[in-house]
């Protein structure tokens, strides 16, 4: 065979491979959308309330104000997730380093605030403090001590144990698993093996929002969740794209005392939100790594939309599976995670390295 056959044939092989590609590609993204869509349907229009696969609420045409607040328990849930795994995706994704004490930090944190707003206001009763025990100044100060600390901690961390081994992931895992492990068992021994949560102030604690839709009475401490997502998403956004030491870090330099801060800022909101105990830790970790492979590393608009399908994901499956079977709704988040790779291996907004 001639080179121009030899060339003819080679681009003919070129174009049906890519053909068939393409035909792989919309094959999976139909089969995805028709999954999406009979999901929808389920929610919307067909969810029982009666028989072998009822459901908790049935379907939002019969139930309206159940399904709005699911809705907003997913977004209120995907604005914590965000907090924590921002700082998550913006260390492993743009500063390369594999923190796999993010867990343990998001504890760490939560630990702090909760031991402080004790020795400001005691220790409470047998379930704790209540939110009429706390002010405004009981909550933050606690909040702003842990994320504080949080960030000290992973400023020592980068200057004692990553620093000289930049850029080698396996050992930077390893340490960081080792460094986790020692946290979870000095947390342990100093703050007890017993959940304990932090108390919301009375600002906002037990406080309901009247949001005139459907007659919903939604708790305000879940919207201040919700506000503080939104509000740190933008400032690390501004501080990213628009400040010069957000476009030094792009460009490869770090400033892991920051974004080793929204761990601990997520642990004192999440100890507020959930109680802290051991394995709490693992479980955020855990998060922050869907989110990342979700959403794709580096990216703060792939966190955003990481957290917000983990979120919804996570608060649908528990409520619109029948409620024989809710016990599988964790399913539906490595089903998720599995679509997303399948479809886009580097995450919806992840790019190469």
């Amino acid at each position: 065979m001639s080179a121009v056959g030899a060339q003819e044939a080679t681009a003919r092989g070129l174009r049906i491979g890519a053909r068939g590609g393409r035909a792989g590609a919309f094959a999976a993204w139909s089969l995805i959308g028709l999954a999406v869509l009979l999901i929808l349907l389920w929610v919307l229009f067909f969810a029982p309330t009666t028989g072998k696969f009822a459901t908790t609420f049935g379907s939002a045409a019969h139930d309206p104000k159940d399904f709005l607040i699911t809705v907003l328990n997913g977004l209120t849930a995907a604005g914590l997730y965000f907090v924590v795994a921002s700082g998550f995706t913006l260390i492993f994704g743009l500063m390369r380093v594999v923190n796999m004490a993010h867990g343990a930090f998001f504890l760490l944190g939560g630990y702090i605030a909760l031991k402080l707003q004790r020795h400001f206001v005691g220790q409470g009763g047998s379930f704790g403090l209540t939110s009429e025990q706390v002010n405004f100044t009981h909550w933050i100060v606690p909040l702003l001590v842990g994320t504080v600390a949080v960030a000290a901690a992973g400023l020592l961390m980068q200057q004692l144990f990553l620093r000289w081994n930049q850029g080698q992931d396996l050992r930077q895992a390893l340490i960081t698993i080792a460094i986790s492990i020692v946290l979870a068992d000095q947390m342990l021994a100093h703050f007890g093996g017993i959940a304990e949560d932090i108390a919301w102030p009375r600002t906002f604690g037990d406080k309901f929002a009247n949001l005139g839709v459907e007659g919903i009475q939604y708790t305000w401490s879940r919207l201040v969740i919700l506000g503080i997502g939104v509000g740190i998403g933008i400032l690390l956004w501004v501080w990213l794209k628009q400040t010069r030491t957000g476009m030094v870090i792009r460009a490869g330099v770090d400033d892991r005392a920051m974004v080793s801060a929204l761990a601990g800022l997520g642990g004192v909101i999440g100890g507020s939100f959930a109680s802290l105990a051991p394995g709490v830790d693992a479980n955020w970790l855990l998060y922050s790594l869907v989110v990342v492979i979700i959403g794709g590393m580096g990216s703060l608009g792939g966190a955003a939309i990481g957290s917000l399908l983990l979120g919804l994901t996570s608060n649908f499956s528990a409520a619109y599976l029948p409620s024989n079977y809710t016990y599988y709704s964790i399913i539906f988040t490595f089903v998720l995670v599995a679509v997303v790779l399948a479809v886009r291996p580097l995450g919806l907004f992840g790019r190469p390295a």
